[in-house]
């Protein structure tokens, strides 16, 4: 355990409570919330630059990190999607969760395949990560109002991520596929499924 890896443990131990404060009604709510996400989004920033600064990066880090990451953004869609309860912030909230179920199990495939070097985070994965979060924040600060100016721009801004969602998850595909494809034809050569 060393310094960066306690503070990614520390972003999975947050989400219990961003979650229950953010069922819990009151006028502070919305505010306390955005600011519990923003501060999970912040220590994903500082964990990284910790372990790449003090040369502490682990496997296990590695592992980690990505993992407390969908981990809180999930939490923050669902309760989202629950809470405005429209098909205006469902679609890209279900275009966001289901990307990153497919992009996890092609990682856990292709490091199965010995070529999990090929799926690795780009900048355009960057830039969806942090237009994502803006967007979460803005919406979890704000009532569910459609009349609210900030309700609109974080679902335009949510929509804009879930665009570049779809954007890098064919660009994962893509680097895939050599090996998607050799491993499907040595299945059927295997006989397997």
């Amino acid at each position: 355990m060393n310094l960066p890896n306690i503070i990614t443990l520390a972003r999975i131990l947050l989400i219990p409570v961003f979650v229950m404060l953010y069922l819990v009604p009151g006028q502070w709510t919305y505010i306390l919330t955005a600011a519990m996400f923003g501060l999970a989004a912040f220590t994903d920033w500082l964990d990284g630059y910790l372990a790449r600064k003090l040369n502490q990066t682990t496997p296990f880090g590695a592992f980690l990190d990505p993992v407390a990451d969908k981990l809180i953004v999930v939490s923050a869609l669902v309760l989202l999607m629950a809470h405005h309860a429209n098909v205006w912030l469902t679609l890209p909230g279900l275009i966001i969760v289901g990307r990153e179920i497919v992009i996890s199990a092609l990682r856990e495939w292709m490091a199965e395949m010995n070529s999990s070097g090929r799926v690795i985070v780009g900048m355009l994965g960057k830039v969806k990560t942090t237009l994502q979060m803006i967007a979460i924040v803005v919406l979890l600060a704000h009532k569910p109002d459609l009349d609210s100016i900030w309700v609109i721009s974080g679902y335009v801004l949510l929509y804009v991520a879930a665009f570049m969602t779809l954007w890098s998850m064919t660009v994962y595909l893509r680097a895939a596929w050599p090996a998607l494809k050799a491993g499907l034809q040595n299945k059927r050569h295997a006989g397997g499924k």
